[in-house]
């Protein structure tokens, strides 16, 4: 017994150093609280919140939430929030999948140790290759916004006008992105058109 302690023992720890086991473990866990113990989202555009707070393990040397900690909580977030509102559903049963191709983040103001905070996401619209999603971190102190972030989540086996259709049972437009995420799509288009070019690349047609 105590040999297969030590064994068991073992094991979780390189799960955890070796494999980054906090992540693996709280997007599946994330994704089951959310089709199984959470209300389905009928509207696609509808702000969802994920509740957070800043621990420990979070701090950068300045002991404030480390930048790639947002990250990783807008990841989980995000998981939680195609999950309700059925995206994940519609692509599994369509026979697609999505990857993120594109993020952006913006950092207002620290987040420290023990502070509460929501992940509040949404979906801002699509085009015929991805959907495009926006988490804000709001301290729950002062309902601040800390932190915004951007997010292109391309389509692969599917459209995302398919997928809409799916959820919708009608052909549903997109609302019109804003402003300031049209300059980031063109940056992005301007971006892998250069790295294309530096590779002596031509009319590549997938994002990398």
């Amino acid at each position: 017994m105590p040999v297969l302690l030590v064994a068991l023992l073992a094991l979780a720890l390189a799960f955890f150093a070796l494999l980054d086991g906090w992540y693996l473990v709280r997007v599946p866990c994330a994704v089951l609280r959310a089709r199984l113990l959470q209300p389905r989202v009928r509207d696609l555009l509808a702000e969802q919140r994920f509740p957070g707070r800043v621990l420990p393990s979070d701090l950068d040397l300045l002991l404030h939430m480390n930048n790639a900690r947002y990250l990783r909580e807008a990841d989980v977030a995000r998981a939680a929030h195609l999950t309700r509102c059925g995206v994940l559903g519609a692509l599994r049963e369509l026979g697609g999948h999505t990857v993120l191709a594109a993020s952006c983040a913006r950092y207002r103001r620290s987040l420290r140790l023990l502070e509460p905070f929501d992940v509040r996401t949404r979906l801002l619209g699509w085009d015929d290759r991805a959907f495009y999603l926006e988490a804000r971190f709001v301290s729950l102190r002062d309902d601040f916004v800390c932190a915004l972030l951007r997010f292109r989540q391309h389509v692969l086996g599917t459209s995302p006008e398919s997928v809409v259709l799916h959820l919708c049972k009608r052909r549903v437009e997109s609302p019109e992105l804003p402003e300031d995420l049209q300059h980031w799509i063109t940056y992005n288009m301007a971006s892998s058109q250069l790295l294309c070019a530096e590779s002596g690349l031509r009319n590549v047609n997938k994002d990398q």
